[in-house]
């Protein structure tokens, strides 16, 4: 039975997740917590050569793709999450079965419920408390990436279409959830998104 406490952040790549996990890390350590600070893919030895594969890579086909996923996000959930939890840690984690959902199933057009059933059989249906959006336009994530140095990887190179459709089906998750997502749009400033998250993690917390 889990004791701690697991949040993912969630949103296309520039959009500000590492800034927002470690601002949130920070807080929570300040409280006291022992914080589990981790990505998808490659949270693991496992996870880092898959990683490598899916992003950098050769040609991968949608299937495998889509399993080399699932298999990245089994592997870490054995081995850092669920660990952390039973010992009541709060997990911070940048992506998880949401970012498969809008890349594998609307990116690439992938069936949904299928893409679903393979991550929940390989988390063993294990969902975050919360799940942060951080929303903002493709056009305006690829100018930051560009201005801030970052090298695009195999799915950042996808078409503006491809982009659109990510985008989209997180905020339609997000819609269908309200209960576990928090949505914020990103072009905030930096002290404000902090805030917001703050504000939704607190009670979360305090019930600990």
């Amino acid at each position: 039975m889990s004791t701690g406490i697991f949040i993912t952040l969630e949103g296309g790549d520039g959009v500000g997740k590492t800034t927002q996990a470690e601002l949130l890390s920070s807080w929570l350590e300040q409280r006291g917590f022992e914080v589990v600070r981790t990505r998808e893919p490659g949270g693991t030895d496992l996870g880092a050569s898959i990683r490598g594969l899916l992003l950098h890579g050769g040609h991968v086909t949608q299937r495998a793709e889509a399993l080399l996923y699932a298999a990245d996000r089994a592997q870490h959930i054995d081995q850092v999450v669920r660990p952390a939890l039973e010992r009541g840690a709060a997990v911070v984690q940048d992506r998880f079965i949401d970012s498969s959902l809008a890349y594998q199933g609307a990116g690439r057009a992938l069936a949904l419920d299928e893409v679903r059933g393979i991550n929940e059989w390989a988390t063993e249906r294990l969902w975050p408390e919360l799940t942060v959006l951080l929303d903002l336009d493709p056009t305006v994530a690829a100018k930051r990436r560009a201005e801030a140095g970052m090298t695009d990887d195999r799915l950042e190179r996808e078409a503006i279409e491809f982009h659109e459709r990510v985008r989209e089906e997180f905020r339609a998750l997000a819609a269908a959830e309200p209960g576990r997502f928090l949505v914020l749009d990103a072009a905030a400033r930096v002290e404000d998104l902090h805030e917001a998250i703050i504000a939704r993690v607190a009670p979360l917390v305090t019930e600990l």
